[in-house]
């Protein structure tokens, strides 16, 4: 908010992350049940409104309903726009989109499909920033990135703080863009 951003945009739980081991798994959903009792009233405080972005027909009740919990307790805010993906993939996105206009019957075109991806509510992202030395997308707005300036940090996710924040702004700020 600081800096200016209006949406960000998180990849907090990989389709793929189901293939991890089941304790892991039920580590990473604890986590997210202790994040949300813990952010979400600060969240709402600062005007953040929360969404989250993913298939939830996987997940636990339980989980479900903190996560439309959270997004009603945020929904009236106005500031940044935080959008969660969790159980996302870009692949998914793309599939459930194209499923949504054939089942409303719909033309699937560029145009039609951008409004029915999950992520329709905010604009694609100016830039996209990856840790922890990956050089790929890794599944994660392969729709949405197709413009994105991408910015590879070294820095694992714990350790990305708000200097290397600023080194990822600094180089978009630098990129020409066209």
């Amino acid at each position: 908010v600081n800096r200016g951003v209006a949406v960000l945009t998180v990849f907090a739980f990989s389709s793929e992350n189901w293939n991890r081991p089941p304790e892991e798994v039920s580590g990473l959903m604890e986590l997210l049940a202790i994040a949300l009792a813990l952010e979400v009233p600060k969240l709402r405080k600062s005007g953040v409104r929360m969404h989250f972005v993913g298939d939830r027909k996987q997940l636990s009740g339980k989980v479900q309903a903190g996560l439309a919990q959270a997004e009603l307790d945020t929904a009236a805010n106005n500031g940044l726009i935080l959008n969660v993906c969790f159980n996302y993939g870009g692949r998914w996105d793309v599939a459930q989109a194209a499923q949504k206009l054939v089942t409303n019957g719909q033309a699937i075109t560029e145009l039609s499909l951008d409004r029915a991806m999950a992520l329709a509510h905010v604009p694609d992202p100016d830039l996209l920033i990856r840790t922890g030395g990956e050089k790929r997308l890794s599944n994660f707005l392969l729709w949405q990135a197709a413009y994105s300036e991408l910015y590879f940090s070294e820095k694992l996710w714990p350790d990305f703080d708000a200097a290397e924040l600023d080194c990822a702004i600094d180089f978009f700020n630098g990129r020409e863009r066209r």
